[in-house]
């Protein structure tokens, strides 16, 4: 007996199939000549229906198992009869629908659940075998359509029907409404509906059975009608029982009684006072006239609610949150450049073009004298001062500073706000940071952008389409206020790691502005100015009390942390300081402690980094390359090792696949070039190549190593070590160009962080070179790379030995020519 099964479970390894109805296609032209049929109890599928079915009998289980072994098409054919558990040709209808298996996960019970999907209408015209399950030929049952006027007005009051059922069936799903009330085509909307209504499992058959889609039709709307009047009727019934005599009409009959013994008494309760207070609160929020209108209306509904009403609470919550909008409440701007920049200055150190941008932005609204502009986003590594140079930009502005963490959201009502409709329902992050503020001109830091999810409940990202975009915010309508609010005189600041999570659409209303990683001389000016103070101050010590060295703050910065920011910094630096203020305490020590550099071993424990290019020239076939991350820029290895086989590549170290092409690329180019470059070509064919990458827990992908992977090659197929305190980065094609790549500015400040002393880069990147740091320039020796034989020379010690072309000399007699035994590589 197959069933429909409700709790589908996916299984993993299966191939994806088609999903929604409106997506399914009728894929019968590929059928084959025969079909396994498979009986159905209790339900019909129909064309581009997709299905979960439970299947428990052994003929029936082992039909799967072949189905899904081979070209997965079964034959989907109701029962006469829905006790019957092995049906037989005469207990099955005619027509069904040829169908194909999506997913199939066999349970400890040994039942099967399966996800089909229905593919065509087919009619069986013999059946060729009965075991060990049925097997029949069959003839397709192609449709018939006539387009003209009555086939539209048709349509139209087929889906108007079935609108007024999903009113009023609380069993119809949202998607199942919208996917009908979005199809086009005649028969699918047939169809589809037919699978959803509910209706006699013979009135189905007969459905699937009329190919003609304007008869189908007219039999779906009759069927629909009959199911609308019986919902219908069966509502009216239930709000009648509902409301006959219930707990809160009861309770409002006994308070108006008792609130008319009140005024006759004289004795008014505290809710006139109470709306009293709230029309003096909503005269004095300086609303706009439409919200006033609203909110005056609103109030006049409050005055007839009884107060244990629980609409009551609803509307009282509603003018509070009206009330307490900053609608016509601001700060005034404080718009003088040098204020600003000094503010900048002592808190930020280094950044000196982001300080410029900001600066500049803040000419541009001094002269304008309004705020409508670009929304800026800073884009940069952790640490490295995002969020506080959005409060340090409220400071000088003299507005107040709202961070809005995005991390994590999923749910767009979280922007947007609940409807009122809801049980609980509260306005977005938006108003509500507002309100908190106290003004409606902020600047509001909308943090971690990328790292914004979305899911069933929405995308918060395409919510924020409309806040960033200064042609649209100043009608922001909140799903709870359901009125537009005024967000043009917000400052928007924005924060992310890195761009590629954010949507194109959000990212086009953005300017972006980049902070780079921090340099070593400037983490040790932000440690001397603004660290160390700071640790000091939390931890009770005196600036006296604790001295550190520029030379132990530089072995602070190279020994123990290896980021991009600053954070590492200082939670290193507060060890120190509770260590230090822990001997001050114990010893009560008067005189200052110098804290060396030779002391911080016996503080923080040994070093936790080195430098990682100490062993890679000792050996042939390892060479350094840089990398980019959301977090900075990395170095990593990449190392490549021979043995006797027969041409295998082997890649390993959690690769991705341009990684893996990469490497492939690389093998091609050198193996096509070996006679050029003095390598043995004849090895190539006997050995097996292994090339890995280190930290193999950790994905790695992108083609900006293929020039690291083929001087890895070189070096083990030349035997020829790479220089040690030699970085490389940038694309190869299979013809050794050597192509730009992005992240220069952070790989090579990686590079310098450990230690690297020579770089190569791709020619291409030779106007990126500019954007680095001076100081770093200053400590490197940049190679700048067209071809791989650039690379080569360059990165292994005496190079490579490259062959010249053999010079032909004329022959001194015409001669036959002979075939060469050996190949000639370009």
């Amino acid at each position: 007996m197959i069933s429909p099964d409700t709790e589908f479970i996916r299984i993993s390894g299966l191939p994806e199939g088609g999903g929604s109805p409106k997506g399914a296609k009728r894929r019968a032209g590929s059928l084959p000549g025969t079909l396994p049929v498979l009986g159905l109890s209790d339900i019909v599928v129909f064309p581009g229906m997709t299905v979960p079915l439970l299947v428990e009998s052994t003929p029936s289980i082992r039909l799967i198992d072949d189905a899904v072994a081979g070209d997965r098409h079964v034959c989907l054919v109701l029962q006469k009869e829905s006790e019957v558990t092995d049906p037989s040709p005469d207990d099955l209808w005619e027509v069904g629908c040829a169908s194909r298996v999506l997913r199939m996960l066999k349970l400890p019970d040994n039942t099967v659940r399966i996800l089909v999907e229905g593919l065509g209408r087919v009619r069986l015209t013999r059946f060729v075998e009965s075991q060990p399950y049925l097997r029949a030929e069959f003839s397709e049952l192609p449709e018939t359509l006539e387009a003209n006027l009555a086939l539209t007005a048709l349509v139209r009051r087929v889906r108007e029907k079935f609108r007024e059922i999903s009113e009023l069936s609380p069993a119809l799903t949202e998607q199942s409404r919208i996917a009908a009330l979005n199809e086009d085509d005649p028969g699918k909307l047939a169809d589809l509906i037919a699978a959803n209504v509910n209706i006699a499992l013979e009135e189905r058959q007969r459905l699937l059975e009329t190919t003609d889609v304007a008869q189908r039709l007219k039999s779906l709307l009759s069927l629909a009608t009959r199911e609308a009047e019986v919902l219908a009727l069966g509502s009216k019934i239930q709000d009648e029982v509902t409301s006959s005599m219930n707990k809160t009409q009861r309770e409002f009959f006994l308070r108006e009684q008792m609130r008319a013994i009140q005024r006759e008494l004289g004795e008014a309760g505290g809710g006139m006072a109470e709306t009293e207070t709230l029309r003096q609160q909503i005269d004095g929020a300086g609303m706009p006239e439409e919200a006033r209108k609203v909110a005056l209306k609103e109030l006049d509904r409050l005055q007839a609610i009884p107060a244990a009403s629980p609409e009551y609470t609803v509307v009282r919550n509603y003018l509070d949150c009206l009330a307490a909008l900053p609608w016509s409440v601001s700060t005034e701007d404080r718009l003088d450049l040098r204020r600003a920049e000094r503010i900048l200055e002592e808190q930020h150190y280094g950044l000196s073009k982001v300080k410029d941008r900001l600066l500049e932005f803040l000419a541009v609204m001094k002269l304008r004298q309004s705020l409508k502009g670009p929304i800026l986003c800073l884009v940069g590594p952790p640490g490295v001062g995002k969020t506080s140079l959005g409060r340090s930009i409220a400071e000088a502005l003299n507005r107040k500073f709202v961070r809005f963490a995005l991390g994590g959201m999923r749910d767009e009502a979280e922007i947007r706000g609940h409807r009122r409709t809801y049980v609980g329902a509260l306005p977005g992050r938006i108003l509500q940071s507002l309100r908190r503020a106290g003004s409606n001109n902020p600047v509001m830091l909308l943090d971690e952008l990328d790292k914004v999810g979305a899911d069933f409940r929405g995308d918060p990202a395409s919510a924020l389409l409309e806040v960033l975009d200064p042609a649209q915010n100043h009608a922001f309508v909140d799903h709870y206020l359901d009125l537009p609010f005024d967000l043009s005189r917000v400052l928007f600041i924005a924060t992310a790691n890195w761009l590629d999570p954010v949507h194109p659409a959000l990212r086009d209303r953005m300017e972006i502005i980049e902070l780079p990683s921090y340099t070593p001389d400037e983490k040790l000016q932000i440690a001397r100015r603004h660290l160390l103070p700071r640790q000091l101050t939390e931890h009770g010590l005196k600036p006296g009390q604790m001295r550190l060295s520029d030379a132990t703050l530089r072995q602070l910065i190279r020994d123990y942390t290896r980021e991009a920011g600053v954070r590492q910094l200082e939670r290193e630096i507060a060890a120190v300081a509770r260590k230090s203020a822990r001997k001050l305490v114990q010893k009560r020590a008067r005189k200052p402690i110098h804290i060396k550099a030779a002391d911080l071993e016996s503080l923080l424990g040994p070093p936790r980094f080195t430098l990682e290019t100490a062993g890679t020239g000792t050996q042939n076939g390892i060479a350094t390359g840089l990398a980019w991350t959301p977090v900075g820029g990395e170095i990593l290895f990449v190392e490549a090792t021979s043995m006797p086989g027969n041409g295998k590549l082997i890649l390993t170290g959690s690769l991705g696949d341009v990684m893996k092409e990469s490497a492939q690329a690389a093998l091609s180019h050198l193996r096509s070039r070996a006679s050029h470059l003095g390598l043995d070509e004849v090895a190539f064919d006997r050995q097996d190549l292994h090339i890995h990458v280190p930290a193999g827990a950790t994905p790695k992908d992108g083609p900006s190593a293929g020039v690291t992977m083929v001087t890895a090659l070189a070096s083990l197929f030349a035997r020829k070590r790479v220089r040690s305190q030699l970085a490389m980065t940038g694309e190869i094609s299979l013809r050794g160009r050597v192509l730009p790549v992005g992240g220069i500015k952070e790989k090579v400040l990686a590079a310098a962080r450990a230690g690297i002393r020579e770089l190569i880069l791709p020619e291409q990147n030779r106007k990126d070179w500019g954007e680095v740091p001076a100081e770093v320039r200053e400590r490197l020796q940049v190679h700048f790379a067209g071809d791989v034989d650039t690379v080569l020379s360059v990165a292994l010690k005496n190079g490579v030995a490259h062959k010249p072309k053999p010079v032909a000399k004329p022959p001194t007699r015409p001669r036959k020519p002979r075939a060469s035994a050996k190949a000639v590589h370009a």
